[in-house]
C-alpha cells in the first residue's frame, strides 16, 4: 500500500513518472480502473485489515475487527509486516508474527521518528544502515527481505503486507532519484496533466468520449504564476515523482526477489494507495531548497494534485472520484485467467481484500473474540473477477470521511462536499463527475439517500452518522488549507509576520489566522486578531518541527478581549487528526477589555502536532501577548510573541 498516490502517478495509468516495475506487474497482471479507498490514510488501513468500514471496524482501535493477519496466521501462515502502521496498538498485537516501521502517520524519511518500532520493540533510527544514509522506503524493504527469508526458513507459506508512507508529506527524495527529473516538469501541471489523460486514453484506462475535469477556480493557468511560484512548484513535483520512482525500485527488489526463489508465479502481489493526492499546502514556500536531506522538506501541492488525480475532481479527504479512486494492480500468473494486461471496469474498494485473501487461502474469518464484539465483514471475494467471471455485490459501496459523504450503487453516485446538498452522478456516462442529476432525478436521489443512512445505521453503526446535518452548497469550493495563489514578486510571509526565534535562532512554528480571522502584530509583537464570522482563530503547526520534545506542556498567553465566556484550545497528537476533532481545553476569558493570564495544562506523553486557539464563535477582537509553550519544568520551548528587534 502507497500513500497518497495520484489516479494517474504510475506509467501504467498515464503517468511519466518512471514506475517500470509497477508496469510490468500490471502488463502481466490486470489494472481495476474504479478501486476504491476511504479517502483518508488510516481509515483505508482499517478498511483494508478488516474487510469493514472504518467506523463499524471500531476504527483505530479494532474494537470489532480480526485482521487478515490474524485469519491468515491462523491458518497457518507466516505473516509480516513493513511500513507504516498508523493504528492503535501495535500490528503485532493484531496477528503480525514479525514488524518493522514507524506506527505514526508520517516522518522525516531521512531521520524517522520515536513510533519505529521492529517485533513490538522501540527501534532508533540509525543514519547511516549498512553504511548508507537512512531512507524509509528502502528500509521498509530491506526487512520486508528479511521477513521473506524467515518464512522459507520455516517452510510456511507467507503474507506480507509492505506499507508505504511515500509520497506522504513531508515530501524527501534521496539525491539521485531527485537528480533525475531535473527539468521534467517545467512544462507545468496544465500540459503534464493533459498529457496524462491523452495517455490514460491510450491505455484503454478510460473512454475516448471521456470529458476531463476542468481545472477549477482554485488552482491557476501555469503560465499565469510568477517565475518564483513557477520554480517552487517544479520543486515539489520533482521531489513527489522521486519519491514515487523510489516506490518502484523498491517493489522491483521485492519482486527479483520472489523471482529468485521460485515464488513470483505463484504469489499474488496486490498494490493499492490509501487514498489520492493531498492538496494540504501547510507551510511557507521553501525556495531554492533541495529536499534531500533530513534538515529540508517540502509540503504538498494543490496545483500538482490535482493534475496528479487526473482526470478526476478534488483530493485527499473529499468522496469525488479524483480522491477515493485510485491505483489498483493485480499480478498472480497461476492464478488470474484474465488476458495479461487487462483492464477491469468493476468497482471494487479495500473491504474486499480481507475476504479476498481468506477465499484464496481457504481461511474463514472468525465470528468471535476472547476480547473483541465482532461484526460482519462488508467486502466480498475478488475471485470471480481473477476467474475472469462478473462480480455480483448485492449492497452499495458507502463512504464517508467526516462531513464528506458518498455511496455509489451501480453506476449511480451520491456525493456530499463537506456536508452540503447531495449531487447526483451517473458514473457510467459521466466519469468525472461533470453533470450533476440530482435535480432531474429527484426520487433515485432520495432513495440513495435513504439507503446510505441506513447503511450509517444497520452496517457502521453510527448513531452520528443517522442523521447528517446537510447544508447549502457554496460555489466555488474552498479549503483554507489549499495553496493560495497570487501574482506576488516574493513569497508571501506568514499572517502574523516572521517566524518567532528561541534564544539559539532556530526558527519555530509561525501562526497562522484561521478563516474569518485577520492577524497583525503591534509595535510590542503582540498579536492583534479581529474576527469577522464564523470559525475564527489562530492556530500553529507544529509537524513540520522535530525538535519538540514530549509532553505535558502548559500553554499560556496574556489575552485582552471584549468577548465574555469561555474560549477553547484544541490540540492534535497524531498528524492525521484534523485540529476541528482535536482534544479541548476551555478557558475563561476574564474581565471584558482586561488584560488576562491564561495558562493551561495539555496533560500528555507524546509530542504536540497542532494548537488552535478560539476566542468567540463570530464576530469580535482581541489581543495576545507573550504566547508561549513551555515543558514540564516550565522552561520556554517556543515563545510566539516577538519582541521588538527581534
Amino acid at each position: 500500500m502507497n500513500g497518497l498516490l495520484g489516479y494517474s502517478d504510475l506509467g501504467c495509468y498515464g503517468g511519466e513518472i518512471e514506475t517500470p516495475h509497477l508496469d510490468s506487474l500490471a502488463a502481466n497482471g490486470l489494472r481495476f480502473s474504479q478501486f476504491y479507498n476511504t479517502a483518508k490514510c488510516h481509515s483505508s488501513r482499517v478498511s483494508l485489515l478488516s474487510g469493514q468500514y472504518c467506523a463499524a471496524a471500531g476504527d483505530k482501535a479494532l474494537t470489532h475487527a480480526v485482521t487478515s493477519a490474524e485469519v491468515l496466521r491462523a491458518a497457518g501462515y507466516f505473516t509480516a509486516m513493513s511500513g507504516k502502521w498508523h493504528l492503535d496498538s501495535q500490528s503485532t498485537d493484531f496477528g503480525f508474527d514479525r514488524y518493522f516501521g514507524h506506527l505514526s502517520g508520517a516522518y522525516n524519511y531521512f531521520s524517522g521518528n520515536g513510533s519505529f518500532r521492529l517485533n513490538g520493540k522501540p527501534w532508533s533510527v540509525p543514519k547511516t544502515p549498512n553504511g548508507k544514509p537512512f531512507y524509509t522506503t528502502v528500509a521498509k524493504v530491506d526487512y520486508a527481505l528479511d521477513f521473506l527469508a524467515e518464512a522459507r526458513a520455516a517452510e510456511k507459506p507467507f503474507y506480507l503486507y509492505v506499507a508505504f508512507n511515500a509520497p506522504h508529506a513531508p515530501l524527501h527524495a534521496l539525491p539521485e532519484d531527485y537528480a533525475k527529473y531535473q527539468g521534467r516538469y517545467d512544462a507545468g501541471w496544465d500540459k503534464i496533466r493533459d498529457a496524462r489523460i491523452c495517455k490514460q486514453k491510450e491505455l484503454g484506462l478510460l473512454p475516448v468520449s471521456l470529458e476531463p475535469s476542468p481545472r477549477p477556480p482554485h488552482v491557476p493557468a501555469w503560465d499565469t504564476l510568477v517565475d518564483w511560484q513557477r520554480d517552487h512548484e517544479i520543486n515539489r513535483m520533482r521531489t513527489l515523482a522521486a519519491m514515487i520512482d523510489r516506490i518502484d525500485q523498491e517493489v522491483g527488489r521485492l519482486v527479483e526477489d520472489l523471482r529468485k526463489n521460485g515464488e513470483l508465479e505463484n504469489s499474488l502481489i496486490l498494490l493499492v494507495s490509501d487514498n489520492g493526492a493531498s492538496p494540504y499546502d501547510r507551510g511557507k514556500p521553501r525556495l531554492g531548497v533541495e529536499p534531500t536531506n533530513a534538515e529540508t522538506s517540502l509540503k504538498d501541492s494543490t496545483g500538482w494534485a490535482w493534475a496528479r488525480n487526473a482526470p478526476f475532481r478534488f483530493y485527499k479527504q473529499n468522496q469525488f472520484e479524483g480522491e477515493i479512486s485510485t491505483p489498483g494492480i493485480v499480478h498472480w500468473p497461476a492464478g488470474l485467467k484474465t488476458r495479461p494486461g487487462a483492464v477491469i471496469d468493476t468497482p471494487v474498494h479495500l473491504i474486499d481484500v480481507l475476504p479476498t485473501l481468506a477465499d484464496l487461502a481457504a481461511a474463514k474469518a472468525p465470528t468471535e473474540h476472547s476480547r473483541r464484539k465482532l461484526r460482519p465483514v462488508s467486502g466480498i471475494s475478488l475471485r470471480p473477477i481473477f476467474e475472469g467471471s462478473e462480480l455480483r455485490r448485492s449492497e452499495p459501496i458507502h463512504f464517508h470521511f467526516a462531513s464528506d459523504l458518498e455511496l455509489r450503487d451501480g453506476d449511480w453516485k451520491i456525493v456530499s462536499f463537506k456536508g452540503q446538498e447531495w449531487e447526483l452522478y451517473d458514473l457510467g456516462r459521466d466519469r468525472t463527475e461533470l453533470n450533476d442529476l440530482a435535480e432531474a432525478e429527484p426520487k433515485r436521489l432520495q432513495a440513495m439517500v435513504a439507503k446510505w443512512k441506513e447503511m450509517s445505521r444497520d452496517v457502521l453503526h453510527s448513531p452520528l452518522l443517522d442523521s447528517p446535518k446537510i447544508k447549502p452548497a457554496v460555489h466555488p469550493r474552498s479549503n483554507p488549507e489549499w495553496t493560495v495563489f497570487g501574482n506576488q514578486g516574493t513569497p508571501s510571509a506568514s499572517s502574523a509576520g516572521k517566524p518567532s526565534r528561541r534564544a539559539n535562532g532556530a526558527s519555530m512554528p509561525t501562526v497562522r489566522a484561521r478563516k474569518n480571522t485577520e492577524l497583525s502584530r503591534l509595535a510590542d509583537g503582540a498579536l492583534k486578531l479581529t474576527f469577522t464570522g464564523e470559525d475564527p482563530g489562530i492556530t500553529m503547526d507544529l509537524r513540520g518541527w522535530e525538535n519538540l520534545p514530549s509532553g505535558p506542556y502548559a500553554l499560556s498567553f496574556k489575552l485582552t478581549t471584549p468577548q465574555q465566556g469561555e474560549g477553547e484550545i484544541r490540540y492534535t497528537l497524531d498528524f492525521e487528526t484534523n485540529l476541528t476533532r482535536g482534544q479541548r481545553i476551555w478557558f475563561p476569558l476574564g474581565p471584558a477589555n482586561e488584560p488576562h493570564a491564561v495558562k493551561e495544562k495539555i496533560e500528555t506523553d507524546k509530542s504536540l502536532k497542532q494548537l488552535r486557539i478560539g476566542i468567540t464563535e463570530g464576530p469580535g477582537s482581541a489581543i495576545i501577548r507573550d504566547l508561549q509553550l513551555r515543558d514540564a519544568k516550565e522552561a520556554v520551548l517556543i515563545d510566539w510573541t516577538l519582541k521588538p528587534g527581534e
